[in-house]
């Protein structure tokens, strides 16, 4: 069992969200946590909490789509921190579209922030692991990139490169001391992307809370587990793996099962809300000559 206590870990997204979460179950096994977000204010808040809880704190306001510096970001935390023995891939954004009606630039966007940025940063913490013989790798990947859900067809597709990449970096990882986990949530309620979008979980779905996300990490690290599943409880957790498997063999069942439970639709809600959220924090921020394309982030 690996013993979290006195490592260095570096977790993203850990401003908002889950990332919260996590880094306070980090902060109860007496971590020292670099958390990574755009928000200095934010990664100020959380400072707090982490310290409280027996943790060590480290802030760095980043970010992560910009793919060429981040090698500067690591040179800094092997400065200030040492070498990091944990990284966690948490950092993710959602925008919820037609396919047809995606920028180029939005598709960038949720590609970069969800799944090569963690594969960069991944890449550039790898040979001190190696070297060391020991290290850890928690992917935050989702359900919805083992079933994808409609009108959020990229953030699904990035998900699903997150898996399929985290299952192929495992066996080549095999016996080298350095262990690699992917975490896939269903819906979380109370915090993080869906609860931003502020219409209801689907009904049968099933929803996990974000204290549910951060104990399946912590369980993920002790006991090197290859893939967890989090749902609602161990019922809806084994019925969730059922159906994947499942919809693998006969995909339209799958469409139609998602159909019934009402998911498209729910997103089309989404969609609509995420836009009335967007325009109201554009138009707070022209208020002082700034714009920004809101989305909902971890």
């Amino acid at each position: 069992m690996t013993i979290i206590a006195g490592q260095t870990v570096l977790l993203t997204g850990a401003s908002r969200g889950i990332g919260v979460f996590i880094a306070r179950a980090l902060a109860k096994e007496k971590a020292t946590i670099v958390g990574v977000s755009r928000s200095q204010q934010a990664l100020d808040q959380v400072a707090a909490e982490v310290k409280a809880l027996g943790g060590r704190w480290l802030g760095i306001k980043y970010d992560l789509s910009k793919l060429e510096e981040l090698p500067n970001l690591i040179q800094q935390i092997n400065q200030l921190a040492g070498p990091i023995d944990i990284l966690i891939n948490n950092a993710g954004i959602e925008i919820y579209k037609k396919f047809q009606d995606y920028s180029t630039a939005e598709l960038q966007s949720i590609l970069t922030i969800n799944l090569l940025s963690g594969m960069e940063l991944s890449r550039l913490v790898l040979p001190t692991m190696l070297a060391q013989n020991r290290g850890h790798i928690v992917n935050i990947a989702s359900l919805a990139g083992k079933k994808g859900n409609p009108y959020n067809s990229v953030y699904s597709a990035s998900k699903a490169g997150f898996l399929i990449w985290t299952d192929a970096l495992r066996q080549e990882l095999a016996s080298t001391g350095v262990e690699i986990s992917a975490i896939c949530p269903g819906y979380v309620s109370g915090e993080g992307m869906i609860a931003d979008t502020g219409v209801p979980i689907p009904k049968l779905a099933g929803a996990s809370t974000p204290d549910d996300v951060a104990k399946a990490v912590i369980r993920a690290i002790k006991q090197n587990q290859a893939e967890v599943i989090v749902n609602q409880d161990p019922t809806t957790e084994t019925i969730s793996k059922l159906l994947m498997g499942l919809w693998q063999i006969f995909p339209l069942f799958g469409d139609a099962v998602y159909q019934w439970m009402g998911v498209g639709k729910l997103n089309q809600l989404r969609i609509e809300n995420q836009k009335h959220v967007a325009l109201k924090f554009s138009g707070s921020k022209s208020m002082v000559g700034a714009t920004s394309d809101k989305t909902s982030e971890r």
